[in-house]
C-alpha cells in the first residue's frame, strides 16, 4: 500500500468565524494577515490574527485527513486487513485533528469577543482618516525615518518603500497621537518613526463602515464552529 500523501503547505483556511472577523475589522482575512506581517495591527488585533492562523493550520490538518479517508474508501485499494487498519488509524488521526481545530476555534472566539466589544463601544463618532493620511500611515508602518539635511536644515520623512512624506503631515499625525518618533536618535542620522497603538487602530477603523455590526453565529460563545469528526 502506498505511503500517506504529504500534507499540503499551510494556507489560510476558510472558517465560520471569518465573516465575524471581517465584519468587525472591515478588512478581509488576507488583508489582516498582511497587516500583521507589516506590523500595522495593534495588540488585540495582532493577537486575534495569530489565533486565526493557528485555526487555519488546524483546519488544514482536518482537511488532509478527510481527503485521505475519502481516498482510502474510494475503491482504489484492495479491501483487506491492511486497509481496515489504515482506515482505523486515519479516523483516529482525523478525530485528533478535529479536536485540535475546535480548541483553536475557541481561542479565536476568546480573542474576537474583546475586539467586537471595543468596536461596538467606539460608535460612529470617530473621524475617519483621509486617503492621504491612510497612505502615509501604511507607508510608515513598513519602517520610516525622519532626516534633517546637514546643509539646508530641511526635514523630510522617507519610508522603507521609498515613499516620501511631508514633514508637516508627520507633525500633524504625531500631534494627533498616531505616530511617535524615537528621539534618542539624531535627526541628521535618521530618527525612526513608528505607528502608535492609536495609529494602528485608526488604520483598521478606516475601512470599517460606521454602522457595521458583527454577525452573530447561532452557537454560544466558546462553542466550536463545527462538530468534531464522529467515530464510526
Amino acid at each position: 500500500m502506498p505511503p500517506d500523501p504529504a500534507p499540503a503547505p499551510d494556507r489560510r483556511a476558510v472558517s465560520p468565524l471569518d465573516d465575524r472577523i471581517e465584519a468587525v475589522t472591515g478588512h478581509t482575512i488576507d488583508t489582516l494577515w498582511a497587516y500583521r506581517d507589516r506590523g500595522v495591527l495593534d495588540e488585540p488585533h495582532a493577537h486575534l490574527v495569530d489565533r486565526h492562523r493557528e485555526l487555519a493550520k488546524a483546519q488544514t490538518g482536518v482537511t488532509f485527513y478527510l481527503r485521505l479517508l475519502s481516498r482510502l474508501s474510494s475503491g482504489e485499494f484492495d479491501v483487506d486487513a491492511a486497509l481496515f487498519t489504515r482506515i482505523d488509524r486515519t479516523v483516529d488521526q482525523l478525530e485528533e485533528a478535529a479536536a485540535a481545530r475546535d480548541a483553536a476555534a475557541r481561542k479565536v472566539l476568546a480573542a474576537l469577543e474583546p475586539v467586537e466589544a471595543a468596536a461596538a463601544a467606539s460608535g460612529p463618532g470617530a473621524k475617519p482618516l483621509s486617503t492621504d493620511d491612510q497612505a502615509a500611515l501604511l507607508a510608515i508602518a513598513g519602517g520610516a525615518k525622519l532626516y534633517e539635511h546637514l546643509l539646508t536644515g530641511r526635514l523630510s520623512v522617507t519610508a522603507a518603500s521609498g515613499t516620501r512624506i511631508p514633514h508637516t503631515k508627520l507633525r500633524r499625525l504625531e500631534d494627533a497621537g498616531l505616530l511617535v518618533r524615537d528621539t534618542a536618535h539624531p535627526v541628521h542620522a535618521g530618527q525612526p518613526v513608528a505607528l502608535t497603538d492609536a495609529g494602528r487602530a485608526a488604520l483598521l477603523a478606516t475601512r470599517r463602515a460606521p454602522t457595521t455590526q458583527a454577525p452573530r453565529l447561532p452557537a454560544r460563545s466558546g462553542t466550536p464552529p463545527s462538530a468534531p469528526a464522529q467515530r464510526r
